[in-house]
């Protein structure tokens, strides 16, 4: 069983063929391609959407060519065709969800509409020793630019969501305390890499939300923005600079700028441990798995997978190349579902809010 999928759910163009072993566990990349558009929207610090739908539209259909080529498959021999289907932006679901519909009525085969938080839950599945086997109960952390939930797995479409960020996500406080302080774009890692030696205890940044589920970074966002200027009027020796609360970006030496990225990130990173690691012992589960973008971040990756074992739990995570948006994880949510019998109808509406659970 073949299945190619799309993944068109924001600003990365990703087309992905994967194929099925026999039997019912296993499968094997074919071939991932991905189409980045960090650089048209690096200058705006933030997605386009409108150019981000033009720029789907010029490279979906070479990435189609390309992965056809790579896995040495005619469009024809697919057995499935599936796509982001939400959530993310309305004008960039619908270009991958409308390619893949029309393959799956030229063809005459299935198509599957796939919750873009769905590949991510899944992906840490995707390799190692569960690779292909029931996906088994366990804690999920998505975070991503997005998205920052906790979820509950029983097994395969079975979700429960524990608590979910009542404002920005983790990924986006990243990005507007990065353009804050005259970083790029992405902001997570131009964050971490200016961490790096960095103290994160030299700034006392705040943990909200501490006796809930949910999460909350638009105050430690806020906290940052009002702590800079006090910064450089006190270490730079800028007049008058604490006054001037809407000039950004500041500019930093090396030295505060570390100690500012990694106590920003180590207030971060304190959140998503802590919260996780009680949402696994009260749900009393013995694994725990991360995904989504922000964590490609080393130091939570670190910092979550100590944790684990202090707490008896054993802790799964993606691949690098799994967190970040692509294909190969929609495909491969497609293909688990296809294999329980799902799928969907080609009259299905895109959804830009679409809920996991």
């Amino acid at each position: 069983m073949t299945v190619l999928a799309l993944e068109t759910s924001c600003d990365e163009t990703a087309v992905a063929i994967l194929r099925g072993h026999s039997g019912e566990s296993g499968s094997a990349l074919l071939a991932s391609e991905v189409a980045s558009q960090i650089a048209a929207h690096e200058k705006y610090g933030g997605i386009v959407p409108e150019i981000a739908s033009r720029n789907h539209l010029i490279y979906a259909p070479r990435l189609l060519d390309h992965v056809a080529t790579s896995a040495k498959l005619r469009l024809s021999e697919v057995d499935a065709f599936a796509a982001t289907s939400g959530p993310g932006l309305a004008s960039s679901l619908m270009i991958g969800a409308s390619i893949a519909k029309g393959l799956a009525i030229g063809f005459g085969k299935p198509y599957l509409a796939i919750n873009h938080l769905e590949g991510h839950l899944l992906s840490p599945f995707f390799e190692g020793e569960d690779k292909g086997k029931e996906i088994r109960a366990n804690v999920s952390l998505i975070v991503s630019g997005g998205h920052t939930m906790l979820v509950r797995v029983d097994g395969l479409g079975a979700y429960k969501l524990i608590g979910q960020t009542v404002d920005d996500a983790a990924g986006e406080a990243f990005d507007k305390v990065a353009k804050m302080l005259g970083l790029g774009y992405p902001g997570g890692p131009e964050i971490e890499k200016h961490a790096a030696g960095g103290d994160p205890d030299r700034f006392d940044l705040p943990r909200s939300m501490p006796d809930s589920e949910n999460f909350s970074f638009s105050g430690l966002k806020t906290a940052v923005r009002y702590l800079l200027p006090k910064i450089v009027g006190r270490f730079c020796e800028t007049p008058g600079a604490e006054r001037r609360l809407t000039q950004a970006p500041y500019k930093l030496d090396r030295r505060l700028l570390a100690d500012l990225c990694a106590s920003f990130q180590q207030a971060v990173i304190d959140v998503l441990v802590t919260k996780t690691i009680a949402a696994a012992r009260k749900y009393r589960v013995n694994l725990v798995t991360v995904s989504g973008g922000v964590s490609c971040n080393q130091e939570l990756r670190r910092q979550l997978g100590e944790a684990c074992v202090r707490g008896g739990f054993v802790f799964k995570n993606a691949e690098p190349w799994l967190c970040t948006d692509n294909a190969a994880m929609i495909a491969f949510a497609a293909l688990l579902r296809l294999r329980a019998g799902f799928q969907s109808k080609v009259t299905e509406e895109i959804d830009p809010n679409l809920r996991l659970a």
